[in-house]
């Protein structure tokens, strides 16, 4: 059995005191840790390691065992990770392969079992999750938790299903993770008092500091489009014990920058107390879920990172279970070449296809429009007068209204549904990916009919990615050939030519938002308000239905 000693400051987050220690490491754990006189100036801090307490790992467009290579060098030891994006692809299979795929590294995972595959009836998934196999799911020794319950109207009104996944969870003693973006009063008390312990979805401080003050965890979210920290951060000084951090959605450009290790630097230096916000970082995501992450305690794991300071957290050293897996800036995790299952059977569009209809042959219909928000998955409603040509309505990229059409995946004739669109600020061409969530078809944005059958056309043609058109020949695809969500190739690869991608869709067609394909997956997902597109129509998540796009 090998034997490790490490010296340096010590962040006792349970007595909250710094003190320089000694750490012996036998084999995977610690086996003691002694207080000693002094250490030197460059050994920097030894703390727990850092743990995302809600995040869709497909999102990163890469496999668990990819993921884990890059978010090591960030100290990140663990995630809580919602597998519902591939399931919503693949059901069982796909779970089962993040379970697999996970299991080639010693990152520490913890997957929950999907509450809510399809999302909802108002589109078209690849899959759907039984209450017998959500149960099923609940049951194995690598499932942690119940996954977000989205289905919080069906919670409220006492749907069988819903409740029923929530109390195998319950017997099983696992918690149930929540999702109730903008519920508030009786119906937020109703839906956590129903069981679920968690919600990542406030995007104001007071709606937060209404769900804490029902007990209710708080995950403090800044992912790639959704950024909720600057409203949110405060709660920290006031429900130390009831706030995690996590990223939700984090696309590999970003996630190559940095991970909770930011968000633990940007509260510090928002003046939040050093050990609140490293409990919040560290312990309470390990407590709630009880995962197996060592706290940096004899007996435990040998998980832990060594860190520069305690303003920036820049890691100097990341070990899971005894071993060394990053150092300055570098993964020491061996890239592992990963299996590419899919569920694609689209075939290519015409622009005809695109079309919107409209009862005027000439002049103006008033249409309703989606308006995308920078940082935010919600969205807007509004409503315009457009122009309308030979029966069609017609884009006007000069006041930035532009078409959004959603194409099913999974069935290879089904015409595109079509709509209004407003907050890309394209000049010219079309942005479509098949990450869209939740069950995962092709949406599009676009100038023109001709631009977006370019664009949806070429994921077609690689059966899944994220593509960009300038509409005059110029066409660029980034292939995920795992589900139509995941890449194969190496993660820091992936992000070089994600980032190059989305600077062209920036400066060739004049997108204005900061990450345009992470907001484009999510103006399909018919559980977040305003209104959102689905396969099946344009949805008003208030109502809970379709509406026309043409208003009378």
């Amino acid at each position: 059995m090998s034997i490790t000693t490490i010296s340096a400051q010590l962040i006792d987050l349970r007595q909250r005191r710094i003190y320089p220690a000694a750490i012996t490491i036998e084999g995977s754990r610690i086996s003691r840790i002694r207080e000693i006189s002094d250490t030197p100036a460059a050994s920097g801090y030894l703390l727990p390691g850092f743990v995302d307490a809600h995040v869709h790992i497909e999102s990163s467009m890469l496999p668990p065992s990819e993921f884990a290579r890059l978010a090591v060098v960030h100290g990140t030891v663990a995630t809580v990770s919602d597998p519902h994006e591939i399931a919503n692809v693949l059901g069982m299979d796909g779970v089962m392969y993040m379970l697999d795929d996970a299991a080639r590294v010693p990152f520490k995972f913890c997957f929950g079992a999907p509450s809510c595959v399809p999302a909802t009836t108002f589109e078209t998934a690849g899959a759907t999750l039984k209450t017998e196999q959500v149960e099923q799911l609940l049951q194995h020794t690598s499932i942690g938790y119940l996954s977000e319950m989205m289905n919080f109207p069906g919670v409220l009104q006492g749907d069988a299903a819903c409740l029923a996944k929530i109390a195998a969870a319950q017997r099983l003693g696992k918690p149930v993770d929540g999702h109730a973006p903008g519920l508030r009063g009786d119906d937020a008390r109703h839906y956590f008092a129903a069981g679920i312990s968690t919600d990542h979805e406030c995007f104001t401080y007071e709606e937060g500091l209404e769900k804490a003050r029902l007990g209710v965890k708080i995950l403090i979210r800044e992912g790639s489009a959704a950024r909720n920290f600057e409203a949110l951060w405060p709660l920290l000084k006031v429900f130390p014990n009831q706030i995690m951090f996590c990223s939700d959605d984090k696309h590999p450009d970003d996630l190559v920058r940095g991970h909770i290790n930011d968000l633990a630097a940007r509260a510090v230096g928002n003046g939040c107390d050093l050990f609140d916000t490293l409990t919040a970082a560290c312990v309470n995501p390990v407590e709630h879920y009880r995962l197996p992450v060592g706290l940096l305690r004899e007996g435990e794991p040998a998980d832990f990172i060594r860190v520069t300071d305690l303003n920036t957290f820049r890691v100097l050293e990341t070990w899971l279970n005894g071993s060394k897996v990053a150092e300055n800036g570098q993964t020491l995790l061996p890239y592992l070449p990963a299996n590419a299952p899919n569920y694609f059977l689209a075939k290519p569009k015409k622009a005809a296809d695109f079309q919107l209809q409209t009862s005027s042959r000439t002049g103006w219909a008033n249409c309703r429009i989606i308006e995308a928000l920078d940082g935010q998955i919600v969205t807007g409603a509004a409503s315009e007068q457009m122009p309308v040509l030979n029966g069609q309505v017609q884009a006007d990229s000069s006041r930035d209204l532009l078409k959004i059409s959603v194409t099913n995946r999974y069935t290879p004739d089904t015409p595109p549904a079509v709509g209004l669109v407003r907050g890309f600020g394209l000049r010219q061409g079309a942005l479509a990916s098949s990450v869209a969530h939740d069950s995962h078809n092709i949406v599009a944005v676009g100038t023109d009919d001709a631009a977006l059958a370019e664009a949806v056309n070429a994921i077609v043609e690689t059966q899944g990615g994220i593509c960009a058109t300038d509409g005059a020949g110029d066409t660029r695809v980034l292939p995920l050939p795992i589900a139509g969500l995941m890449s194969q190739r190496d993660g820091y690869d992936l992000a070089r030519d994600y980032a190059q991608l989305d600077a062209w869709v920036k400066a060739a067609n004049g997108c204005s938002l900061l990450a345009p394909f992470m907001v484009l997956s999510f103006l399909a997902l018919p559980v977040i308000p305003k209104l959102k597109m689905t396969d099946l129509g344009l949805f008003d998540v208030g109502r809970f239905s379709f509406v026309p796009v043409e208003m009378p």
